[in-house]
């Protein structure tokens, strides 16, 4: 097969997969605190026909060389953490995080994992629970008494009692931080997990060592750019079918040649 029609088939993969990933940034604009990604691109290894600096005779050298490429692929996809937009619900129950951190759920099957989505809800139990039911840790909960709700900027929840009873203090919600953020691992249900390339987490206070602060009655949206984002699809799709174009030009060439040989 020749090389070019190799080349462009290279960079149709690679664009179809970055038309994935813009796809699945527009897709979750409306998921709460959902990071977007950015596809990542590399070229292929060169086909060194003849090495730069090469002897040309005895007294004098190449200063160039004859580098065929063979194309390009995607390698990574990587998660864009800026922070998204506060959207004001008034809920009680409602977490954002301002800067820095995840909060720490458990999942079903007893491990932990990280989200940035502090909708929370109230179980049978009055514990505070993602809306799928993973339990946040270290766990916080809501006695049935409670006439009003409130988190501090620093996690600390309390609760005025119905009829007169005061106040109490019911816990503190505590958020994670990783080293490398981009190298946790999306699960779905806007939910991550660590790995060996994140490192582990480092629990604390929020507003403490680089931690976020919490904002009660607020959720962080996502910071998809839709805008942005379409700008992207358009870019692709005419790289998509400039690829496509290579392909067919190496097609016209081939069958001239193969006409007149």
């Amino acid at each position: 097969m020749d090389a070019s029609l190799w080349v462009a088939k290279t960079g149709l993969t690679a664009q179809q997969t970055r038309m994935t990933v813009i796809s699945n940034n527009l897709a979750n604009v409306n998921t709460v605190g959902f990071k977007k990604d950015r596809a990542v691109f590399e070229d292929l290894l060169y086909q060194n026909v003849r090495q730069p600096g090469a002897a040309t005779d005895q007294e004098s050298e190449a200063p160039t060389g004859l580098l065929l490429g063979t194309g390009t692929r995607i390698i990574a996809t990587e998660k864009i953490n800026s922070q998204g937009n506060m959207i004001a619900t008034e809920n009680a129950l409602d977490v954002a995080i301002a800067g820095d951190g995840y909060f720490q759920v458990q999942q079903a099957d007893g491990t932990l994992a990280y989200t940035r989505d502090g909708s929370f809800k109230l179980d049978s139990d009055g514990q505070l629970v993602t809306a799928n039911g993973e339990a946040l840790v270290p766990g916080v909960t809501i006695p049935e008494n409670a006439a009003a709700i409130t988190i501090g900027r620093d996690g600390t929840v309390s609760a005025e009692l119905e009829a007169g009873a005061g106040e109490v203090q019911l816990g503190q919600i505590q958020i994670t931080r990783f080293v490398n953020e981009a190298g946790l691992q999306s699960i779905g249900r806007n939910l991550l997990r660590p790995t060996n390339a994140s490192g582990p987490g480092t629990v604390g206070i929020p507003g403490n060592g680089g931690l976020g602060q919490l904002v009660q009655g607020s959720l962080e949206a996502s910071n998809v750019n839709v805008v942005e984002e379409m700008v992207n699809m358009i870019e692709t799709q005419r790289a998509y079918e400039v690829n496509s174009k290579a392909i067919a030009a190496a097609d016209g060439m081939l069958r001239f040649l193969n006409n007149n040989l």
